[in-house]
C-alpha cells in the first residue's frame, strides 16, 4: 500500500508550539495534507504519555488509530469527515542531549521511534532519573549520545533512533556549532545500530550524497512541525504494508519498489541554508564566507555557518552524483504558500486558506494535489495561477533567497512578473 508518513513532529507541551497540537486536531490535518502515518512526538512528556493512553487505541501491528475523533473548532477543518483509519499514529519522540565529549560541548538532537506503549515506559524510566522529563516534550538531557543509544539497545530494544536533522548548525550530529565529523566519532562501537539519518530542512539528499561515508544509511526526511498546518512540509512515500515492522524494516532494507521517495523542502528555503547574519541582514556562500574570513562584513562578528558551507566540508564528491540504489526525492513547496505566490498575499492569511481549502475539497489532499493531479484539472479553479505555479515547482523553475542564520529562506515563483511589475510601479514615477 502506498502512504505518507510524517514521523518527527512536536505536541502541545514543546516549546514554542501551537496549543493545536492534540491528537484530534492532527488528525484532520494528516487526511488534509494525505498523510496516512503520522508521529505522536514528544512521548517522552509524562502529561502527553497520558493522553496518548487515552486517545490512542493499538492497531496490534505496531500503529495507532483514534477511536473517537473530535471535530475542531475551525470551520475549515469541520468540513471534512475523518474515519478512525484514515490516519494512524506511530509513537515518536525527539530528545536533545547536550554533554561534552573530547573537550568540546556537543548538541545533538535524535528522533526516537517505538512500537507500544511497554517499550515507551520502558525508556523513559530508564531516563527518569537523568533529566526532568515534564519541563519540556523535547527533553534536554546532559547524556552522552553514545551512552543513550546504549540505554535504548538494554531497556527498549525494538525502539530505533535516527539522527535528527543532521545538519542544523546548533543542534545536529554534524552541526558546525556542536557536532562531529563523522557518525563514527559520535556513536563510536555502536555506530552499526545506526542505520537511517533525517535530512532537515536545510538539505536534501543530493547534498547528502556527496559524502561517500553516508551511503550506507538510508535517507528520511519529516516535518518536526510546531504547528498542525506544517504536518507533512517533508515526509517519506512508502508502499508497504501499514505496520510498525514493514516500516522499519523498508528503512533497514530499503528498495525503491517499497520506500519510493522523500518528500523535501527545497533545501534553499530552510532557515539554515547558506551562512549569514540576520541581524545585520548579510547572507553568504559558502566561498564568499571564506573570502570574509568568517566574520560579518557590516559587524565583524562571527557568521553563523549553515548547511551547505558544513556539507562542503566534509564532502569527498562534486554535486550532481547519485549513488546506485538511492532513494529519489521530490522537491515541494507547501500549498498555502504557493497560493500565497500566485495570489500576492501573505501564506496564513484567511482569503489563502479559503482558496486551499476550495482545491482540497475537490482534489482530495494536499499531496495529491503538489504531485499527482494533472496540470489541466487543477487550472480549472481559479485563481489559474495556482496551477501555474505548482507547475513550476513540479519543473523546479522556483527562484529562492536562501534562508540564514534561524530566517527561512524567500521563495518566488513568478521572478518574471515581479521584474514587469517593478518597472510598471516605477513608470509611474
Amino acid at each position: 500500500m502506498k502512504f505518507v508518513a510524517d514521523l518527527h513532529i512536536h505536541s502541545k507541551f514543546s516549546r514554542a508550539t501551537s496549543k493545536d497540537m492534540n491528537f484530534d486536531t492532527l488528525a484532520y490535518w494528516a487526511k488534509i495534507k494525505g498523510i496516512k502515518v503520522l508521529g505522536t512526538g514528544d512521548f517522552t512528556h509524562p502529561e502527553w504519555l497520558f493522553l496518548a493512553k487515552q486517545k490512542l487505541v493499538p492497531t496490534g501491528n505496531g500503529l495507532f488509530y483514534l477511536e473517537k475523533i473530535i471535530p475542531p473548532e475551525n470551520p475549515f477543518l469541520r468540513s471534512f469527515q475523518v474515519k478512525p483509519d484514515d490516519v494512524f499514529f506511530m509513537l515518536t519522540t525527539e530528545i536533545s542531549f547536550i554533554y561534552s565529549k573530547k573537550g568540546r560541548v556537543r548538541k545533538i538532537h535524535l528522533l526516537v521511534l517505538a512500537p507500544d506503549f511497554e517499550t515507551v515506559e520502558a525508556l523513559n524510566a530508564a531516563l527518569a532519573g537523568i533529566g526532568n522529563l515534564h519541563s519540556d516534550g523535547r527533553p534536554i538531557l546532559g547524556l552522552d549520545a553514545k551512552e543513550f543509544l546504549k540505554k535504548v539497545l538494554r531497556y527498549a530494544p525494538q525502539a530505533v533512533v535516527i539522527p535528527a536533522h543532521i545538519w542544523t548548525p546548533w543542534f545536529s550530529l554534524f552541526g558546525a556549532n556542536s557536532g562531529f565529523d563523522s557518525i563514527e566519532e559520535c556513536f563510536e562501537e555502536l555506530t552499526p545500530h545506526i542505520f537511517a539519518l533525517e535530512t532537515g530542512l536545510s538539505s536534501d539528499p543530493s547534498m547528502n550524497w556527496r559524502l561517500s561515508s553516508l551511503d550506507r544509511y538510508v535517507l528520511v526526511s519529516n516535518s518536526d512541525a510546531h504547528s498542525p498546518s506544517r504536518i507533512g512540509r517533508e515526509a517519506n512515500v512508502f508502499n508497504t504494508d501499514l505496520s510498525y515492522e514493514s516500516i522499519i524494516h523498508t528503512l533497514k532494507h530499503p528498495s525503491p519498489d517499497k520506500f519510493l521517495y522523500t518528500i523535501e523542502f527545497f533545501p534553499q528555503e530552510g532557515k539554515y541554508h547558506y551562512d549569514g547574519h540576520r541581524h545585520c541582514h548579510v547572507i553568504l556562500s559558502p566561498q564568499e564566507t571564506k573570502q570574509y574570513r568568517y566574520l560579518c562584513p557590516k559587524c565583524g562578528k562571527k557568521l553563523t555557518i549553515g548547511v551547505m558551507h558544513r556539507v562542503e566540508t566534509l564532502a569527498d564528491r562534486q554535486e550532481g552524483v547519485i549513488p546506485p540504489g538511492k532513494i529519489p526525492f521530490k522537491n515541494l513547496i507547501p500549498l498555502n504558500e504557493i497560493i500565497g505566490q500566485a495570489t500576492g498575499k501573505s501564506a496564513e492569511c484567511r482569503s489563502v486558506w479559503e482558496i486551499y481549502f476550495r482545491f482540497i475539497h475537490e482534489f482530495g489532499d494536499e499531496h495529491r494535489i503538489l504531485t499527482e493531479v494533472p496540470l489541466e484539472q487543477l487550472s480549472r479553479l481559479s485563481p489559474k495561477r495556482v496551477s501555474q505555479g505548482i507547475e513550476r515547482m513540479r519543473m523546479g523553475k522556483v527562484n529562492i533567497i536562501p534562508g540564514h542564520d534561524g530566517v527561512y529562506g524567500r521563495i518566488n515563483l513568478f521572478p518574471e512578473e515581479e521584474v514587469v511589475h517593478q518597472s510598471e510601479q516605477l513608470k509611474l514615477f
